[in-house]
């Protein structure tokens, strides 16, 4: 591939070649402005301009008609082929179509959100575009601003602090919890009471060295201490948990709807009120007008605001049960 002297093309007015090219389309002075939608005088000013800088006379007047030069004829060609793939390129992006895209898009997900959008967000994709293919990892909120920095992310979904100027974000829904656990194993009304709650045996989620996990901040503000006697990394690991042992876990309420009937689980509302992060998702502002990255974000954005829609009319319903 050759190099581009960029020194050479800063000082050269790619307009002009917009100019010559209508010249070379029109052979007239007084059409070309026209095309151009530019005055007469501006187009001769052109004309004059690309003869000195080609040192050739390019246009030559025979009767009515502007007759090109042989130096002309020779431009002609490499001209309009430039022309051609600066309009191409700079209408690319009309030109996405999903069903026909073939790439690999590399997503960051908190566990519990790979496992509410990745299922179905892999159906969609299947249908609609197959050359589409989704790279997921877990990703904390601490690494997912650099990840989307370096590259290593198109998207990141999940729960994260304040945003950069260098990156967008939507905001998606806001976090509820729900207790689950199993009915055989412990004997407890629903909804749940506060008291028994408490007094419950707990297995949570957790990423860090406290059992109390990531509720750790939540119930600290209220006051609140669990019985926590065990605790692991994986969401569906709790569930296989709770399962099996007389305990009860506290989870999403999106997590508790779609999984608890999977491991034969009850599920509640949670009875006290734990402030969490809402969960929105982030992209590089270099991805912002990308037609496939937008489209994949319409996609996750679709499935988790509908998910929310089923949600608010389950708790609803619940409450009106109440």
């Amino acid at each position: 591939m050759v190099s581009i002297n960029h020194f050479d093309l800063r000082s050269f007015d790619l307009n002009l070649l917009v100019a010559f090219d209508a010249l070379m389309q029109e052979r007239s002075v007084t059409r070309a402005a026209t095309r151009l939608r530019v005055g007469q005088p501006a187009m001769s000013h052109s004309l004059s301009t690309l003869r000195m800088l080609f040192q050739d006379e390019l246009f030559v007047r025979v009767g009515t008609v502007m007759q090109p030069t042989a130096r002309a004829r020779m431009l002609a060609g490499p001209i309009r082929t430039a022309l051609d793939q600066m309009q191409t390129a700079l209408h690319a992006r009309t030109l996405f179509d999903p069903a026909t895209e073939e790439r690999t898009v590399r997503l960051g997900f908190s566990s519990e959100v790979e496992l509410l959008l990745l299922p179905e967000l892999t159906a969609r994709i299947r249908q609609s575009a197959p050359g589409i293919r989704l790279l997921c990892r877990s990703t904390g909120k601490e690494e997912a601003h650099r990840m989307l920095d370096d590259g290593a992310l198109d998207l990141a979904v999940g729960c994260f602090d304040a945003v950069a100027q260098r990156h967008r974000s939507r905001f998606l829904f806001e976090q509820s919890l729900s207790c689950v656990f199993n009915a055989r194993q412990l004997a407890l009304g629903t909804p749940i009471s506060l008291a028994d709650y408490l007094s419950a045996p707990h297995a949570l989620v957790t990423r860090t060295d406290s059992l109390q996990g990531c509720l750790e901040n939540a119930l600290t503000e209220i006051g609140a201490d669990l019985d926590v006697v065990a605790a692991g990394s994986e969401f569906l690991t709790i569930l296989a948990t709770v399962a099996c042992a007389p305990v009860i876990t506290t989870i999403p309420t999106r997590m508790a709807r779609l999984y608890a009937p999977r491991f034969g689980l009850t599920d509640c509302p949670a009875p006290l009120t734990l402030r969490l992060p809402a969960v929105a998702m982030v992209w590089s502002l270099q991805l912002d007008q990308d037609p496939a990255s937008a489209w994949i974000r319409d996609q996750v954005a679709e499935i988790l605001l509908a998910a929310e829609l089923d949600v608010r009319d389950t708790l609803r319903a619940v409450g009106g049960r109440g």
